[in-house]
């Protein structure tokens, strides 16, 4: 009887210890940032002391090679869906950020213009971003 006892037990630790290491693996895969978390560190964030991607574009120092990555990024803005307000706004304000990078790109005489305006991250963050 002792001895199912403790084979009951150590049956039940193992579990335990199997459970948390599956939630524990769960959890570390939702760390993982989302598709717009991702765009903005990546493009509009940079170590202390550079300057982001975006910031050079406006200043018209970001390579051709940056540009391209921006197009590439914003895209994928578009599709994503917003954390938080209208989707219908969130596709607006994305579609016209994506639109402006694509100026850039192809040397527009107003894209840099219409990449500050679209590039107004207090317009997008009050309706979209999450608390």
């Amino acid at each position: 009887m002792k001895r199912n006892y403790q084979i009951a037990v150590t049956t039940l630790a193992a579990g335990l210890l199997m459970s948390g290491a599956l939630v524990w693996r769960l959890s570390a895969a939702e760390e993982k940032p989302g598709p717009i978390k991702e765009v903005m560190q990546t493009y509009h964030k940079a170590p202390k002391g550079t300057d982001p991607t975006c910031k050079k574009a406006l200043d018209g120092k970001a390579t051709a090679e940056e540009i391209k990555k921006l197009v590439a990024a914003y895209k994928v803005l578009t599709t994503a869906k917003p954390p938080k307000g209208d989707e219908a706004s969130w596709k607006e304000k994305t579609s016209k950020l994506f639109a402006a990078a694509q100026g850039l790109e192809k040397s527009a005489p107003d894209a840099v213009a219409k990449y500050k305006e679209a590039v107004n991250c207090k317009a997008c963050h009050t309706v979209h971003r999450p608390d």
